[in-house]
């Protein structure tokens, strides 16, 4: 199952269908009403209409479909639709899966809302330390929330940030003792 966050003309939702198979379910999400007349429920393509920075949006919307395989997020591009997607999607994405956010150069615009400290790209660093603080250690490193059940490692690269998801994989680390 391969999801799709803003599908604009909806051409990409029949390229991802051919790229992923026959099998393949293929779900767009868009915030404009417009784009329900992509939908082809024949050939296994889904549009569903909401705000991806809605939380009851996500919460109706992995009831509807349960988990899935791949999220790809071209949607609104604020920092506020980066993170919420982020804290929404990837409790609910297989292992083994990934969450990809693109256009996250975007963080540092001000057209998209943009703040330094409360970026979607500061956000994805923290991340890295709180996968990196899963160790039986005293560290001092408290945060209020927390992924790191279920990303295992994160990518960046030049304007996309790639979460990995593998709650089998997330394990605490022991403490190693030398001798």
């Amino acid at each position: 199952t391969f999801v799709e966050i803003g599908i604009f003309s909806g051409g990409s939702l029949k390229m991802w269908k051919n790229y992923f198979g026959q099998n393949a379910q293929i779900i767009g999400i868009d915030i404009n009403s417009d784009c329900k007349k992509f939908e082809d429920k024949e050939n296994n393509i889904f549009v569903e209409i909401g705000n991806q920075s809605d939380p009851n949006f996500w919460k109706s919307f992995f009831h509807k479909f349960g988990n899935v395989d791949v999220v790809l997020d071209d949607g609104g591009h604020t920092n506020l639709d980066q993170i919420m997607t982020t804290v929404n999607v990837v409790q609910h994405i297989n292992d083994g899966g990934v969450l990809i956010v693109e256009d996250t150069h975007t963080s540092y615009v001000d057209e998209y809302n943009s703040s330094k400290k409360y970026s979607f790209i500061n956000f994805s660093k923290k991340i890295v330390d709180d996968i990196n603080s899963n160790i039986e250690l005293d560290l001092d490193i408290k945060f209020n929330f927390s992924l790191k059940k279920y990303i295992y490692s994160v990518s960046f690269y030049e304007s996309i940030v790639c979460f990995n998801i593998n709650k089998s994989e997330t394990k605490k680390n022991v403490k190693v003792i030398n001798e």
